[in-house]
C-alpha cells in the first residue's frame, strides 16, 4: 500500500507539471517536460494493465542483479536503459491528453490494490516482477523521470 500511496502523490505532482509541458532544458534532457509526463503514465497505465491481466499462479520469483542494485540505491541511472515501443510518447502530446492520462493512472492504481500478491509483470530488464516489486518499479520509474523534470525546471524537490 506504501508504493501505491507514493504512486499517487507522484501522479499529483505529474498533474502539476503539465502546464510547464512545453519546457525543456537540452542540458539536461533532449526531450521536453512533455515527454518525461507523457512516458511515465504511459508506464503506470501499461504495467498496472499487465498487472491485472497477469496469471498469479504462474509468478516465479527470479533474480536480478540489475534491480537489486535499482532497488537498493533507489534509483536508475541515467540514458541507460530503452523503453519499449509501447511507452514511448507520441510526437505531439497535449495537456488534455496528459490530464486524461493522469485521471486514467488514479484509476488502474485503485484496480491494482486487491490484486492478488503474485499477480505479477515481466520487466524487461528487471524479470519477473510480484505485484509489490512492480508498484516499487512504478514508484521508482515515475521518480526518475520526475527528477529530470525537476532538473528541466531547476527545482528542488520539497515534498
Amino acid at each position: 500500500m506504501k508504493y501505491i500511496k507514493a504512486v499517487q502523490k507522484q501522479l499529483s505532482e505529474i498533474e502539476n507539471h503539465i502546464t510547464k509541458a512545453t519546457t525543456e532544458n537540452k542540458a539536461v534532457s533532449k526531450s521536453n517536460i512533455a515527454w518525461h509526463l507523457d512516458h511515465s503514465l504511459k508506464v503506470v497505465n501499461g504495467v498496472a494493465g499487465l498487472l491485472q491481466q497477469s496469471d498469479p499462479e504462474g509468478f516465479k520469483p527470479n533474480f536480478s542483479a540489475m534491480r537489486l542494485y535499482c532497488f537498493t540505491f533507489n534509483y536508475i541511472p541515467r540514458g541507460k536503459g530503452k523503453s519499449p515501443k509501447a511507452v514511448l510518447p507520441p510526437e505531439i502530446i497535449t495537456a488534455e491528453d496528459l490530464k486524461k492520462q493522469v485521471n486514467y493512472a488514479k484509476s488502474e492504481l485503485q484496480h491494482v490494490i486487491d490484486l492478488p500478491k503474485t499477480a505479477n509483470f515481466k520487466h524487461p530488464y528487471f524479470g519477473q516482477l510480484n505485484k509489490q516489486q512492480t508498484l516499487r518499479f512504478l514508484k521508482l520509474h515515475t521518480e526518475h523521470h520526475l527528477k529530470i523534470v525537476r532538473d528541466i525546471l531547476n527545482v528542488r524537490n520539497t515534498q
